[in-house]
């Protein structure tokens, strides 16, 4: 069994707030698939709105309030955050909705409550009105904090969420490693080919794999790979395809809107990699998952039968026939058994199909990624 160990790889809810500063970005989506305008995370709005320093301070007081008088209640009932992480949230908000060259002066300011220059008026992202109103979505309704910015950070990348779209994990991160690390290292040729992330979400996999291929096409000197990433969700192909824009890349990840192979009969056999984060938690546990992800993340991103293995029976099956020769598919499952499950059901139920199977733990020592090549 591989383990795989990155000092890189964040291990919080959300991760100190990295920003983008090579681009600048279109609020546009061009791809006729598109159904659905994404919106925009809050840190890429204009300062359109102000409140006086007095105004923000008392907003500021009534939230930091707020979010002390949960304590540890929501750890006890379903290892939630806790006071610390949601003050802690509640600056990286603060972050967000200040213009950058004013976060010290202003967060100083609110954290001593300084009375000076009280009707001073302050440039914001989202009217007073709105904060009021998120956060307190954010603990009594227990509404993600990335849905409350729109964004997660993700390895070196900043994406753009929201309700529909699934929040992506830290520990999702790794499968970007394996590709880098495991297929390339190993078959430097699959750069140049054909990669899709089934279920692609946010995008997260596709753009970081999308990444990853250009860096090895120009060390190898191959032509540049594409991916194709797929979601049954209007939603989340909207929001994908708008961060794909943001870090240009519309050229190299194409999206499709269907069910996992439907969108892809045309590379049938032909795919140099294939990637997935699918639903995998068993129908029974969704009830008891933490509130901010039961409650709110989509059931439709996190079911997967009675088992959780529904999915992942499904892409071991499509990856015997879709991928080439000597093709390279990760998988990410809910942990040790769902591993062993999946690998047994290759080599009793797909002999000859595929090679060099194995499992990966994550950073946590946790066996959560199934990867194997094409036969």
């Amino acid at each position: 069994m591989m383990k795989i160990r990155l000092s890189s790889l964040s291990c919080g809810v959300c991760a100190n707030f990295r920003r983008p500063i090579s681009h600048l970005y279109s609020n546009s989506i061009s791809s006729s698939s598109v159904e659905v305008k994404p919106k925009i995370p809050l840190y890429l709005r204009p300062p359109s709105f102000s409140a006086s320093l007095s105004e923000l301070t008392k907003w500021h007081k009534w939230a930091k309030n707020l979010a002390s008088s949960v304590g540890s209640s929501f750890v006890h009932l379903d290892n939630g955050p806790d006071s610390i992480l949601l003050r802690r949230e509640l600056n990286w908000l603060l972050e967000d909705l200040l213009e950058l060259q004013h976060h010290s002066a202003i967060l100083s300011q609110l954290e001593s409550g300084n009375n000076e220059n009280v009707d001073v008026r302050v440039a914001l992202r989202a009217p007073l009105e709105e904060l009021y109103c998120v956060w307190r979505q954010r603990i009594e309704e227990r509404r993600p904090f990335q849905y409350v910015v729109g964004c997660q950070h993700w390895r070196d990348l900043v994406l753009s969420v929201q309700e529909g779209v699934l929040i992506p994990r830290p520990e999702t991160e790794m499968i970007i490693d394996l590709v880098g690390d495991v297929a390339l290292n190993k078959s430097p040729e699959l750069a140049q080919g054909f990669w899709v992330d089934l279920g692609t979400g946010s995008g997260a996999i596709a753009i970081a794999t999308a990444k990853t291929l250009a860096t090895h096409t120009h060390t190898h000197a191959y032509a540049h790979g594409r991916v194709i990433a797929t979601d049954l969700s209007p939603v989340a192909v909207a929001v994908a395809a708008f961060n794909v824009q943001r870090y240009g890349l519309q050229d190299v990840v194409e999206m499709r809107k269907g069910s996992w192979f439907e969108p892809l009969k045309d590379v049938r056999g032909k795919l140099a990699g294939m990637l997935s984060n699918p639903p995998y938690i068993p129908s029974g546990d969704i009830p008891g998952l933490q509130a901010e992800v039961g409650q709110h993340e989509p059931k439709l991103a996190l079911d997967g039968g009675v088992s959780g293995t529904n999915y992942l029976l499904h892409l071991i099956n499509g990856a015997a026939s879709m991928l080439k020769p000597g093709g390279f598919f990760a998988f990410e499952t809910n942990g040790e058994k769902q591993c062993k499950f999946l690998v047994d059901y290759i080599e009793k139920d797909k002999p000859g199909s595929f090679c060099n199977i194995d499992i990966v733990s994550d950073f946590a020592d946790i066996q959560r990624f199934v990867m194997g090549f094409r036969q």
